[in-house]
């Protein structure tokens, strides 16, 4: 085979794969937006409780050290207190307890870190942080699947609801419609509340806003600073022209 056909044999591969990718991610219903706070330290503090007690027993986030939480106004002393169990540091990484074996074994695959999850999982549907604020609302019970779980946002997930407890349970609300002549069911965007959780549906919500919060500022925790610099570069930017403007002008102002 040339090299020739070796490209273009490589590239028709290359696309299937990318196409094939786009595909098996599809479904779902739309995406939510997600309130975006990264500057609101109470809701990132509020926000990594969540993830170290409900999301850090399975899910690592090894590229996140805990005496970063610092930036979001925490102390040393307080995350010691709230945050690490016995054996952990302050300096160590966000690293789950789990053994990656026994997750393969219980949920098909490794748990994935969630370091960079509210960066990566952007789409045509919204960002990282729409897609997971639906997905924690979206959970409804379902007996046919292994967990006992299912969810509108990702179809046959393999996740069972982490947040379960919080939200209790509840169940989608159809439509029937009808669609090239066959009446179909389709979700109304209402829920019927099964069993009660220990929150009340607007502090469930609240709560999934400050996790969603805390995992996009974990994916860049510079961002805020990084933002700041740049208005001010910009604004540096703006008066060093004004003055090479008049500089300019003056040099030549006497050249014929």
């Amino acid at each position: 085979m040339t090299s020739w056909k070796k490209f273009v044999f490589g590239l028709a591969l290359a696309l299937g794969a990318t196409l094939g990718a786009q595909a098996s991610s599809g479904g779902g219903i739309a995406w939510d937006k997600a309130p975006g706070k990264i500057n609101d330290n109470a809701s990132l503090q509020d926000g990594v409780k969540i993830f170290v007690n409900y999301c850090l027993n399975c899910h690592s986030a090894a590229y996140m050290r805990f005496n970063r939480l610092k930036d979001i106004g925490l102390t040393d002393e307080q995350i010691k207190d709230n945050l690490l169990f016995t054996s952990d540091k302050v300096g160590d990484m966000m690293k789950a307890a789990i053994d990656p074996k026994q997750a393969k074994a219980w949920f098909g695959a490794n748990p994935p870190d969630l370091t960079l999850v509210a960066r990566s999982r952007s789409g045509a549907g919204g960002t990282g942080a729409d897609y997971i604020y639906t997905l924690f609302r979206s959970y409804y019970r379902d007996d046919s699947t292994p967990t006992g779980w299912n969810n509108l946002a990702f179809p046959n997930i393999g996740m069972p609801h982490p947040l379960w407890q919080l939200q209790g349970e509840r169940k989608p609300i159809y439509s029937t419609v009808e669609s090239h002549g066959h009446e179909t069911q389709v979700f109304s965007g209402r829920w019927e509340q099964v069993t009660p959780g220990t929150m009340t549906p607007l502090e469930y919500d609240k709560a999934v806003a400050d996790l969603v919060n805390y995992l996009k500022w974990m994916g860049e925790p510079a961002q805020s600073k990084r933002v700041a610099i740049g208005v001010w570069v910009l604004l540096f930017l703006l008066v060093f022209t004004l003055f090479a403007w008049r500089l300019n002008a003056a040099y030549w102002k006497d050249v014929h």
